[in-house]
């Protein structure tokens, strides 16, 4: 029997009418059933052969990397809390916090993008010394279900050298300190000029009060623009609820007065940029609302890229758009304002008071 694979059949064919209208009018007859059969046979690997002939588009192995690499992020995360050696050093203060598993999972996320696309710009919240990281750090993986799915137009031609990936290797390092676990996330953000246009987050903990053992625990959420949000069952809150979701340790009166000037029917407080803008999309939640400094490029560029890719918005406590370049600064420095839906009806709300106070 010859080869499914004929010399002649065009790699970039993946369509089936396209595939069936090349073989009646290009292929042999007895050839042509030999082609039929495999194409009939859902077992077998032709559509995976086909998808991945086409050399996906940049930005969608870069995205598919930094899956991988946030799968093994929360295994690091996992392990350093399960060794009890959580390694703690103040930044700037009691609620600034850096622990071993920052430490690990960013030299694993920079040093295995940096092996797989050394032309990207990396910026990671740890200012770590340059040291060489150990080759059991490095994931080389990609995820299959990603690279076989099509990269919207708009960056389908995008270059290494123009994306700006930022990198929160642990967002809520407080609470992972305090034991509060399902507010951990891996941060891993991609911009084009300026804008976040993929995200993926990974939650290493999640389901871990089921009891759930350690291989089996955790999830990672992705999202792009133009393709969808994966990874999660996207809910809103019931129509006519208004709850906020807001800092539970950095929190001052201009936080408090923005809130209450939501007019709020609950109020939930809660560490993590990543963990509030995962409540939004899973309808625990209708905004998040952080009128302070406190929140930075990487805390932000993940969640806005899913969030985006669901009909949702993230901008500043303005509703000005936050920049992704690679050179602006790193503080988010007008606060943060988040919805899923109405984001006007929130803007709208910011006490004039704060607005003088959070100049962008």
């Amino acid at each position: 029997m010859p080869h499914f694979m004929d010399a002649n059949l065009p790699l970039n064919i993946i369509e089936e009418e396209a595939i069936l209208d090349f073989l009646s009018s290009n292929v042999p007859a007895p050839r042509a059933a030999v082609y039929l059969t495999f194409i009939a046979v859902p077992s077998c690997d032709f559509w995976k052969l086909s998808a991945m002939s086409g050399n996906p588009a940049v930005v969608m192995r870069l995205v598919a990397s930094a899956y991988a690499m946030a799968e093994k992020a929360g295994a690091i995360v996992r392990r350093v809390l399960q060794s009890g050696e959580l390694g703690i050093v103040e930044k700037t203060g009691a609620n600034d916090l850096q622990t071993l598993a920052d430490r690990l999972v960013q030299q694993s996320i920079c040093a295995s993008l940096s092996k797989s696309f050394p032309k990207i710009t990396i910026i990671g919240e740890e200012d770590l010394p340059e040291e060489a990281v150990k080759e059991d750090l490095i994931e080389s993986g990609q995820s299959e279900d990603i690279l076989q799915k099509s990269c919207p137009a708009e960056y389908s031609a995008l270059k290494e050298e123009e994306l700006v990936v930022w990198v929160d290797p642990l967002d809520g390092t407080k609470e992972y300190t305090e034991g509060l676990l399902d507010h951990v996330t891996v941060l891993i953000g991609i911009a084009y000029g300026g804008k976040a246009i993929a995200g993926v987050i990974n939650q290493p903990f999640f389901n871990y009060q089921l009891g759930t053992e350690s291989a089996d625990m955790g999830r990672t959420l992705w999202g792009m623009p133009g393709l969808g949000a994966f990874g999660f069952e996207l809910q809103e809150v019931p129509d006519g609820r208004r709850i906020v979701t807001t800092t539970r340790s950095h929190s001052n009166k201009l936080v408090t007065d923005t809130v209450d000037a939501m007019e709020p029917h609950d109020v939930i407080r809660v560490g993590g940029a990543g963990n509030k803008i995962i409540q939004l999309v899973e309808g625990k939640a209708s905004a998040y609302v952080f009128a302070s400094l406190g929140t930075k490029k990487w805390d932000t560029c993940a969640p806005e890229a899913i969030l985006l890719a669901v009909g949702g918005k993230l901008t500043d406590i303005h509703g000005s758009a936050l920049c992704y370049d690679a050179n602006v600064k790193h503080m988010n420095s007008a606060g943060v304002l988040a919805t899923l839906r109405n984001h006007q009806y929130y803007a709208s709300r910011v006490p004039q008071s704060v607005l003088q106070a959070l100049k962008p």
